[in-house]
Protein backbone atom coordinates (compact mmCIF):
# COMPACT_ATOMS: atom_id res chain seq x y z
CA UNK A 1 0.00 0.00 0.00
CA UNK A 2 1.29 3.45 -0.91
CA UNK A 3 1.17 6.03 1.84
CA UNK A 4 0.22 9.65 1.32
CA UNK A 5 3.90 10.58 1.41
CA UNK A 6 4.57 7.84 -1.13
CA UNK A 7 1.86 9.20 -3.44
CA UNK A 8 3.26 12.70 -3.08
CA UNK A 9 6.75 11.51 -3.90
CA UNK A 10 5.47 9.50 -6.87
CA UNK A 11 3.50 12.51 -8.12
CA UNK A 12 6.56 14.76 -7.74
CA UNK A 13 8.74 12.30 -9.68
CA UNK A 14 6.11 12.01 -12.41
CA UNK A 15 5.82 15.82 -12.65
CA UNK A 16 9.60 16.09 -12.86
CA UNK A 17 9.72 13.45 -15.61
CA UNK A 18 6.99 15.24 -17.58
CA UNK A 19 8.89 18.56 -17.33
CA UNK A 20 12.04 16.78 -18.49
CA UNK A 21 10.23 15.19 -21.44
CA UNK A 22 8.74 18.58 -22.39
CA UNK A 23 12.14 20.32 -22.25
CA UNK A 24 13.74 17.43 -24.16
CA UNK A 25 10.96 17.81 -26.73
CA UNK A 26 11.59 21.54 -27.17
CA UNK A 27 15.31 21.01 -27.74
CA UNK A 28 14.64 17.94 -29.88
CA UNK A 29 12.07 19.84 -31.94
CA UNK A 30 14.56 22.61 -32.65
CA UNK A 31 17.21 19.98 -33.43
CA UNK A 32 14.82 18.19 -35.79
CA UNK A 33 14.09 21.45 -37.58
CA UNK A 34 17.83 22.19 -37.90
CA UNK A 35 18.44 18.62 -39.07
CA UNK A 36 15.76 18.72 -41.77
CA UNK A 37 16.65 22.22 -43.01
CA UNK A 38 20.35 21.40 -43.29
CA UNK A 39 19.53 18.03 -44.89
CA UNK A 40 17.38 19.63 -47.57
CA UNK A 41 19.85 22.47 -48.19
CA UNK A 42 22.75 20.04 -48.62
CA UNK A 43 20.67 17.63 -50.67
CA UNK A 44 19.41 20.28 -53.09
CA UNK A 45 22.54 22.43 -53.39
CA UNK A 46 25.18 19.69 -53.73
CA UNK A 47 25.59 16.40 -55.53
CA UNK A 48 26.18 14.45 -52.31
CA UNK A 49 24.30 11.17 -51.96
CA UNK A 50 21.24 11.29 -49.72
CA UNK A 51 22.76 9.47 -46.72
CA UNK A 52 25.92 11.62 -46.74
CA UNK A 53 23.78 14.75 -46.80
CA UNK A 54 21.82 13.30 -43.89
CA UNK A 55 24.96 12.54 -41.86
CA UNK A 56 26.13 16.15 -42.28
CA UNK A 57 22.71 17.43 -41.19
CA UNK A 58 22.64 15.10 -38.18
CA UNK A 59 26.12 16.26 -37.11
CA UNK A 60 25.02 19.92 -37.21
CA UNK A 61 21.88 19.08 -35.22
CA UNK A 62 23.94 17.16 -32.62
CA UNK A 63 26.02 20.29 -31.96
CA UNK A 64 22.88 22.43 -31.55
CA UNK A 65 21.26 19.82 -29.33
CA UNK A 66 24.22 19.59 -26.94
CA UNK A 67 23.95 23.30 -26.21
CA UNK A 68 20.18 23.01 -25.69
CA UNK A 69 20.39 19.95 -23.49
CA UNK A 70 23.26 21.21 -21.32
CA UNK A 71 21.95 24.75 -20.80
CA UNK A 72 18.18 24.19 -20.90
CA UNK A 73 16.91 20.64 -20.46
CA UNK A 74 19.58 19.36 -18.05
CA UNK A 75 20.97 22.61 -16.63
CA UNK A 76 20.30 21.40 -13.07
CA UNK A 77 22.28 18.18 -13.54
CA UNK A 78 25.83 17.40 -12.45
CA UNK A 79 28.35 19.62 -14.24
CA UNK A 80 31.52 18.30 -12.62
CA UNK A 81 32.81 16.04 -15.41
CA UNK A 82 32.36 17.99 -18.64
CA UNK A 83 34.95 15.99 -20.60
CA UNK A 84 33.29 12.72 -19.65
CA UNK A 85 29.86 14.23 -20.31
CA UNK A 86 30.84 15.41 -23.80
CA UNK A 87 32.52 12.10 -24.61
CA UNK A 88 29.42 10.14 -23.60
CA UNK A 89 27.17 12.63 -25.40
CA UNK A 90 29.16 12.18 -28.61
CA UNK A 91 29.25 8.40 -28.21
CA UNK A 92 25.47 8.09 -27.76
CA UNK A 93 24.87 10.73 -30.44
CA UNK A 94 26.88 8.67 -32.92
CA UNK A 95 24.78 5.61 -32.06
CA UNK A 96 21.68 7.77 -32.64
CA UNK A 97 23.19 8.98 -35.93
CA UNK A 98 23.66 5.37 -37.02
CA UNK A 99 20.07 4.48 -36.07
CA UNK A 100 18.66 7.57 -37.79
CA UNK A 101 20.67 7.21 -40.97
CA UNK A 102 20.33 3.42 -40.99
CA UNK A 103 16.58 3.87 -41.47
CA UNK A 104 17.21 6.31 -44.33
CA UNK A 105 19.85 4.03 -45.85
CA UNK A 106 17.52 1.01 -45.76
CA UNK A 107 14.67 2.99 -47.30
CA UNK A 108 16.85 4.53 -50.02
CA UNK A 109 19.12 1.68 -51.02
CA UNK A 110 17.14 -1.31 -49.76
CA UNK A 111 13.68 -0.31 -50.98
CA UNK A 112 14.46 2.36 -53.60
CA UNK A 113 12.59 5.20 -51.85
CA UNK A 114 14.66 8.12 -53.16
CA UNK A 115 12.30 10.97 -54.02
CA UNK A 116 12.74 14.14 -51.95
CA UNK A 117 9.43 13.50 -50.16
CA UNK A 118 10.29 9.86 -49.41
CA UNK A 119 13.76 10.83 -48.19
CA UNK A 120 12.26 13.40 -45.81
CA UNK A 121 9.66 10.94 -44.52
CA UNK A 122 12.27 8.28 -43.77
CA UNK A 123 14.70 10.86 -42.40
CA UNK A 124 11.96 12.00 -40.01
CA UNK A 125 11.10 8.39 -39.07
CA UNK A 126 14.78 7.70 -38.35
CA UNK A 127 14.98 10.83 -36.19
CA UNK A 128 11.96 9.61 -34.21
CA UNK A 129 13.40 6.16 -33.55
CA UNK A 130 16.82 7.58 -32.67
CA UNK A 131 15.18 10.13 -30.34
CA UNK A 132 13.81 7.37 -28.13
CA UNK A 133 17.30 5.93 -27.77
CA UNK A 134 18.83 9.37 -27.19
CA UNK A 135 16.32 10.31 -24.48
CA UNK A 136 17.05 7.13 -22.55
CA UNK A 137 20.83 7.30 -22.97
CA UNK A 138 21.25 11.02 -22.31
CA UNK A 139 19.21 11.01 -19.10
CA UNK A 140 20.69 7.71 -17.89
CA UNK A 141 24.37 8.10 -18.76
CA UNK A 142 25.23 11.61 -19.96
CA UNK A 143 23.32 14.18 -17.90
CA UNK A 144 23.18 12.29 -14.61
CA UNK A 145 20.88 13.56 -11.90
CA UNK A 146 22.34 14.95 -8.74
CA UNK A 147 21.22 13.20 -5.55
CA UNK A 148 17.78 14.24 -4.37
CA UNK A 149 17.82 17.13 -1.92
CA UNK A 150 15.88 15.07 0.63
CA UNK A 151 18.42 12.25 0.49
CA UNK A 152 21.27 14.68 1.00
CA UNK A 153 19.45 16.39 3.87
CA UNK A 154 18.71 13.03 5.53
CA UNK A 155 22.34 11.97 5.21
CA UNK A 156 23.56 15.29 6.61
CA UNK A 157 21.17 15.14 9.57
CA UNK A 158 22.19 11.53 10.26
CA UNK A 159 25.86 12.54 10.26
CA UNK A 160 25.14 15.53 12.51
CA UNK A 161 23.15 13.34 14.95
CA UNK A 162 25.89 10.73 14.96
CA UNK A 163 28.57 13.36 15.58
CA UNK A 164 26.46 14.86 18.40
CA UNK A 165 26.03 11.43 20.07
CA UNK A 166 29.78 10.78 19.80
CA UNK A 167 30.51 14.21 21.24
CA UNK A 168 28.11 13.68 24.17
CA UNK A 169 29.58 10.24 24.88
CA UNK A 170 33.07 11.72 25.05
CA UNK A 171 31.93 14.47 27.46
CA UNK A 172 30.51 12.04 30.05
CA UNK A 173 32.73 11.01 32.97
CA UNK A 174 34.30 7.56 32.70
CA UNK A 175 32.09 6.13 35.50
CA UNK A 176 28.95 7.11 33.58
CA UNK A 177 30.26 5.39 30.45
CA UNK A 178 30.53 2.04 32.23
CA UNK A 179 26.93 2.09 33.48
CA UNK A 180 25.24 2.80 30.14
Amino acid sequence: MITINGRGALRARLDQLLREVAKFGVVGGIGTLVNLVVFNLVRHTTDLPVVRASIIATAVAICCNYVGFRYFTYRDRDKSGRTKEMTLFLLFSVVGLIIENGVLYAATYGFGFDTPLQSNVFKFLGIGIATLFRFWSYRTWVFRALPAREAVADAESFLEDSALRDSLAEDQPSSAKGRG
